[in-house]
């Protein structure tokens, strides 16, 4: 298991640093945006441009890009938004937005996808699985954004139940009633597609571990239905499902870019939204080997889960 883990670990780093190659050679190849002088501390940018070697061969400025992240970790300044501001300082300042309307989604959506598989596994083939089966294809198959949008029209325009953008941290924290009250039409959007979708795994993993063998011998034991079930048949069902459940918490690092966009939260997702817009290279660059790094950690996670979870799967690596 130690061998496996050293070795994903590797292989992720060398992912990286190929996605991370190729996106810096793209990025170079596109004509460098000027510097407006009006409201920007120029100096400052010009003097970053030239530390970096913009005016160098590629592999240079590569190899300085690698030794300023690697020695200093400076990801640079921002030269088209947050000027001559650090890229890694205004990352933090967003990161924390992201994180708790992500938190507060997995937290909500979490219990609500788990019930909702465990009761349609339950009545299989009844009417309420046929209408939770149809409910979670359509709330699948249809994208966020929609959501918001919806979420939106309905309870913030003409319920007004939510406001239309988050409030900020000066005037509300982040564990306040108001900041959870303003997060709310994003959480609601952002949580359709989780529950439906842990509800389409739970109510999967657990028909088929209801209908095996070793839960009619239970149930010849003496249990009766409810005991065979969260003793044996869900603690089976977890195999699969906990896996999920962790890789969401992993991701919520990752965030939304268009919900965050759409709701004026001012994370990180809206914020690579907007450096691909006025195409600021340097926080394109952090926000892509960001992205990319949570993406290949929860991928790890999630494979690691695995033998942690069930012995057999770890037993089998070994061999």
């Amino acid at each position: 298991m130690g061998k496996y883990i050293v070795k994903r670990i590797l292989l992720m780093f060398l992912t990286l640093f190929i996605i991370m190659t190729m996106c810096f050679i793209l990025i170079k190849l596109l004509p460098l945006p000027a510097i407006r002088e009006m409201g920007r501390d120029v100096n400052l940018i010009l003097a970053k441009r030239e530390q970096m070697g913009y005016n160098r061969p590629l592999l240079v400025q590569y190899f300085l890009f690698l030794r300023s992240i690697i020695l200093y970790w400076d990801w640079g300044v921002g030269e088209q938004m947050y000027e001559a501001l650090s890229v890694w300082g205004v990352l933090t300042t967003k990161l924390p937005y992201t994180v708790m309307v992500n938190l507060y989604s997995i937290l909500l959506s979490i219990p609500l996808g788990l019930i909702f598989g465990i009761y349609a596994a339950l009545k299989k083939n009844r009417w309420q699985d046929h209408v939770i089966s149809t409910l979670v294809i359509l709330f699948i198959s249809v994208p966020s954004y929609v959501y918001a949008f919806i979420v939106q029209y309905l309870f913030c325009y003409k319920l007004g139940w939510f406001p239309l953008t988050v409030e900020s941290l000066e005037s509300a924290g982040f564990f306040s009633l108001r900041m959870i009250r303003s997060m709310m039409p994003a959480i609601l959007s952002l949580g359709f597609g989780v529950i439906a979708g842990l509800t389409r795994y739970t109510r999967a993993e657990l028909s088929e571990v209801l209908t095996s063998e070793f839960m009619l011998l239970a149930r010849t034991k003496g249990l009766t239905k409810a005991q065979a079930t969260s003793r044996h048949a869900l603690r089976n069902a977890m195999v699969v499902i906990l896996p999920m459940i962790i890789g969401e918490f992993i991701g919520i690092l990752g965030g939304s870019l268009i919900i965050e966009k759409i709701f004026s939260i001012p994370g990180v997702g809206s914020l690579y939204i907007t450096s691909i817009n006025v195409r600021d290279y340097n926080f394109f660059m952090a926000l892509t080997v960001f992205y990319t790094t949570i993406g290949l950690v929860s991928s790890i996670m999630i494979d690691i889960s695995y033998g942690l979870i069930d012995p057999r799967i770890r037993m089998g690596s070994r061999k």
